[in-house]
């Protein structure tokens, strides 16, 4: 191995983070403990400042990845925040009397709501045991047979007078069937028709002149026959009205006494009290109807006078807490639901539904942000009722609605409430940008962290939240060593060997598939590193479909990639190629071609609109890096080709800037490059080595064709100085470190990238500021010097 590929070349210990297993020898796991979290100590901040704001406009947006924990953390402070607080009021719609569309808001303390449900519900039991069968009593009896004296006596009276005077005129009175009819009389006795038929003229048209003037006698009489009935009537319904009155008012009084402290429950009360009178003589009393229906009766009762108690709350339960996960419009604010009956629809105060915003009202509420955007209209409506600081009942398409068509108006209920927002960084800026609203209503950011510290107290945490985890749903017990092989996959998704992934769902799911496997090969006893790795691959196996085509088209030479030889212009760049679930590295061939001229370096991926601007951009770099490490001396004049080969998608990212100038001082002094050797990194004009990402990535999925093709020894990856604490190497690739048949280089400049490529040292100025002849750098310098000597004789002839 030539001096600066040795000296550049990395140890098995710097290939991966070091994890001891007995780091976790004092994690709890056979007992439950509480849940506990790793990190996020700028959000913990932020959260315990934003829920204890009572100012408005003091609400939280949780910004941060999925499965970081953040929706759990939340709610656990939420809770534990909650219960020091006073439990909220009540509320529930009861009806107006005076409008029915407008239910009207009625405010309880805490547990008064179903105990006024309930008592009322008994009140009306006891209404419909009462009546009609109150006024089978006595007295009621007495006075109500009073009135039909009174009343029969001035008709009797009246009656009598038209008989006299009839009989004083030879005429009979007769009531039939409650008609009052005359008859003639002949020697004091009433005669038949067929006699009156046989009587003379004179005498039936004496009879009719009689009967005329009775007859007008009779409705002089009669005169005030409608107004004795109407007092009879009126006095009679006094007399029931007053008889249901005695019975109700102590019913209601006794509520009154039990709901005293409570002013809108007494004011309920009494509007009963002036309504409950007309309800009960029409509905449970009306001597219209036969028979009664006690189960009908009680629903019209029920409907007209029980309260629609929206959301019952403890007496010492604390705030609420409530997280909606289908935020819709209805879902939120409550809705107005319609029935039919008999084909016609209805609704009522009794239908009003209540939605997170009541349910989470005097506390607080958990949304997902982007779930809530997506929804049509509701945005807009939260901001109102959080700036208003009321809730509003209504129908969001009632413009829309036929004329035909009508709903309640409910009252507005007021609204105390602390919502947090769950979204990631895109839609909180955007938010930010785009609506001044959100700024000012959404005050607090908390920002849950990425990534964690790789430290030993966040590695028992870490350990111990996926214990917890097994105990809770029953798992076998986890091995110290699958502990340490789920912390590697953290590391391995944070790219980092200092930096822990935030996200423990993904490392949740691990665990859970680790267990399925222990399960199927019926080791039930305990979860090992084993199961752990099984899962990995398992999981490998069922997303790599797209990556095992990709490398089998290299294999069969379909993608024309060497791992073996040294050509002139040509070298194996790494990509990173991230579709859906799967990601994987895979070689690229990168190839340049330089002649004389003056056209600069071309990026072909660029002219055919391949290559995106930050990869366009690496590219441009080169040009830069050629002008200032050659061109001191005389302008440099080149014409080259830049191309990833076998490429048909569209190409970003400057990893691929490093890989490109090599193959492009290549061409320039014809010096080989070594195909056993790919190379991955971004540089800038100083051809300084910068980071890129996906390094573990690349270098595996290199590995893995040189695997396939066989090991010889001499092949490796080069890789930035500084991404050498993103390592985190699968086994495979760390065996063969460890025997020597794999390398892994992390160069700082181009130089020593160079000499390991080319086996030749890139030179370096002597005191007379020239390089070595026969260094890489002396040679390009001579060509280009050449190039440009054939410019300027072009120029001259």
């Amino acid at each position: 191995m030539p001096q600066t590929a040795q000296k550049n070349s990395l140890s098995i210990d710097q290939l991966s983070a070091s994890i001891p297993a007995t780091i976790f020898d004092s994690i709890n796991k056979t007992s439950v403990d509480d849940q506990t979290f790793i990190g996020h100590d700028r959000a913990k901040e932020a959260l315990e400042f934003g829920l204890s704001m009572p100012a408005v406009g003091f609400n939280v947006f949780a910004m941060g990845e999925h499965g970081t924990g953040r929706q759990t953390l939340i709610t656990q402070m939420l809770s534990h925040t909650a219960k020091t607080q006073e439990t909220p009021s009540e509320w529930c719609y009861i009806n107006h009397f005076d409008d029915a569309l407008t239910p009207q808001a009625l405010y309880l303390n805490p547990g008064e709501g179903k105990q006024l449900v309930s008592r009322l519900n008994t009140f009306i039991d006891d209404l419909i045991g009462l009546f009609p069968e109150i006024f089978d009593n006595p007295n009621y009896q007495r006075q109500k047979s009073a009135i039909e004296r009174a009343f029969n006596k001035q008709y009797d009276e009246a009656i009598d007078l038209v008989e006299q005077h009839a009989i004083e005129r030879g005429v009979a009175l007769y009531e039939e069937k409650g008609e009052v009819g005359f008859a003639p009389l002949i020697d004091g006795q009433p005669i038949s028709d067929k006699d009156f038929s046989q009587l003379d003229e004179s005498q039936r048209a004496e009879f009719y002149q009689k009967l005329a003037e009775l007859e007008h006698f009779l409705a002089e009489q009669l005169l005030e026959l409608p107004l004795w009935k109407r007092n009879s009537s009126e006095q009679q319904r006094t007399l029931r009205t007053d008889t249901a009155k005695q019975t109700i008012k102590p019913l209601l009084k006794e509520m009154e006494h039990e709901f005293a402290s409570n002013l809108g429950i007494l004011k309920y009360l009494k509007t009963i009290k002036n309504n409950i009178v007309d309800e009960v003589l029409e509905i449970l009393a009306n001597e219209s109807t036969e028979s009664r229906d006690d189960k009908d009766a009680r629903k019209v009762m029920v409907e007209r006078f029980v309260p629609n108690l929206l959301v019952d709350r403890g007496n010492d339960e604390g705030a609420p807490v409530v997280y909606e996960q289908n935020p819709t419009f209805q879902n939120l604010f409550g809705q107005v639901d319609f029935g039919t009956f008999q084909g016609s629809t209805y609704t009522s105060y009794r239908l009003i539904r209540a939605g997170a915003l009541h349910k989470a009202n005097g506390g607080y509420l958990l949304l997902d942000a982007e779930k809530l955007l997506n929804q049509p209209m509701v945005w807009t409506r939260l901001k109102l009722a959080l700036k208003t600081g009321q809730i509003t009942i209504e129908n969001p398409y009632s413009e829309f609605s036929p004329p035909s068509v009508y709903s309640l108006q409910p009252e507005k209920i007021p609204l105390k409430v602390k919502v947090v927002l769950l979204g990631d960084a895109d839609i909180y800026y955007m938010l930010q940008e785009y609506d001044q609203e959100f700024t000012e209503l959404f005050r607090v950011l908390a920002d849950f962290d990425r990534y964690v510290a790789h430290d030993n107290d966040n590695l028992k945490a870490y350990g111990n939240i996926i214990c917890q985890r097994a105990i809770k749903l029953g798992y076998p017990e986890v091995s110290n060593e699958a502990l340490v092989e789920m912390v590697r996959f953290a590391l391995r998704k944070a790219e980092h060997q200092s930096k822990i992934s935030a996200n423990i769902v993904l490392v949740n799911d691990l665990l859970d598939e680790a267990v399925y496997l222990a399960k199927k090969a019926n080791e039930t006893d305990l979860i090992t590193a084993e199961h752990i790795q099984l899962a990995l691959k398992a999981k490998q196996r069922r997303t790599g479909r797209i990556s095992e085509t990709w490398l089998s088209d290299i294999k069969e030479r379909q993608v024309l990639i060497s791992t073996q030889g040294k050509q002139v212009g040509k070298v194996n760049g790494l990509t990173v190629l991230e579709i859906g679930e799967s990601v994987f590295g895979t070689p690229a061939r990168m190839t340049a071609t330089v002649y004389a001229g003056s056209n600069g370096v071309t990026d072909i991926e660029r002219e055919v609109d391949l290559g995106k601007s930050i990869h366009s951009k690496g590219v441009m770099l080169l040009t830069g890096y050629l002008g200032h490490k050659y061109g001191k001396d005389f302008p440099v004049a080149i014409s080259a080709n830049i191309a990833i080969e076998q490429s048909y998608g569209h190409i970003d990212g400057d990893s691929a800037s490093m890989a490109e100038l090599c193959a492009l001082i290549s061409a320039i002094t014809q010096l080989p490059i070594d195909q056993s050797v790919a190379i991955t990194g971004s540089i800038n004009q100083h051809g300084e080595v910068q980071s890129i990402g996906g390094v573990n990535e690349k270098i595996e999925g290199f590995f893995q064709l040189c695997n396939d093709r066989g090991l010889t020894g001499t092949q490796g990856v080069i890789i930035p100085r500084t991404n050498v604490m993103n390592l985190m190497l699968n086994d495979d690739v760390m065996t063969a470190v460890e025997n020597d048949k794999f390398h892994i280089y992390a160069v700082e400049d181009i130089d020593q990238a160079l000499a390991i490529l080319m086996s030749t040292q890139a030179g370096e100025k002597n005191s007379t500021g020239r390089y070595p002849r026969k260094s890489i750098h002396g040679l390009a310098l001579d060509k280009l010097k050449q190039f440009a000597d054939i410019l300027d004789g072009s120029d001259e002839e």
